[in-house]
């Protein structure tokens, strides 16, 4: 058994003597862990760095890809949530594979259990790791930018007990902000996938504003700040604009006065 704990401490340097995949296999292993420290602090941080540091080849990025997506209909939350930050290290580092993607839609916005932080099993945060993996996507050339806005506002109108509270509308909302700059985006486009948040709020539950409400609220607001000054992709200095933003602007106002008609 590899000392995860001094790699660490090592700056997360490659132990000698086994091969890579050996430790890759371990560390997918550790993934799974209801034990934060081993999951998070060991197994995460390290495929991460490792990916991040080109240490693992295509074929064994998409050899991890293809083992950990089945995750997805895992039992255990834990074991679920993780793939998502994984998948997005392996395709923000150029490897994609098409069928990666249906699994993660239909996990994303299937997810009913989306506490951020758990005492014992620490973070867990469906949600935002589900949103850093639909940015990365939203991105990506052989993605449809169409289908992943579509999928966030899927996520964000799914009938929930769970109001966001730990920034989940923030990794959201950048999610879909990043996936907005991309250029091929029709001005219809940038708009339409905001219709079904236009229906439900123009028709609000009897018992009063629930939590899906609320957070499709909450996240808008966040996508119309970045709409409006722009946002950074990855570790770039300079701020990205939304090409249409104009446009974003004033449908995201649209839907936003229904409940707050005092705002903008």
């Amino acid at each position: 058994m590899t000392d995860w704990v001094q790699v660490r401490e090592n700056g997360f340097a490659v132990p000698e003597g086994p091969p890579v995949r050996e430790l890759v296999a371990e560390l997918v292993g550790m993934l799974r862990s209801p034990d934060p420290g081993v999951r998070d602090r060991q197994a995460y941080s390290t495929l991460a760095t490792w990916i991040d540091r080109g240490v693992l080849s295509e074929p064994e990025l998409r050899a991890l890809g293809d083992e950990l997506v089945p995750r997805f209909a895992d039992p255990e939350i834990q074991a679920r949530t993780f793939v998502p930050l994984i998948l997005d290290s392996i395709v923000t580092a150029g490897v994609f594979e098409p069928g990666w993607v249906p699994p993660f839609e239909r996990w994303y916005v299937g997810e009913r259990d989306l506490r951020g932080y758990d005492e014992k099993l620490g973070w867990l945060h469906a949600v935002a790791h589900g949103a850093d993996l639909l940015g990365a996507l939203g991105q990506h050339p052989a993605v449809e930018p169409v289908q992943m806005l579509r999928l966030g506002i899927g996520r964000l109108l799914t009938p929930t007990p769970y109001v966001f509270r730990d920034m989940e509308d923030d990794r959201l909302g950048y999610a879909l902000a990043a996936t907005l700059t991309r250029d091929d985006l029709t001005g219809n486009d940038v708009t339409d996938w905001l219709d079904p948040a236009l229906r439900v709020l123009a028709n609000p539950p009897a018992e009063g504003i629930t939590p899906e409400v609320t957070n499709v609220v909450r996240t808008l607001r966040v996508l119309y700040v970045f709409a409006d000054h722009g946002l950074r992709i990855g570790s770039a200095k300079k701020l990205t604009p939304i090409p249409r933003r104009e446009q974003l602007k004033a449908r995201l106002a649209d839907v936003l006065r229904i409940f707050t008609p005092y705002w903008l």
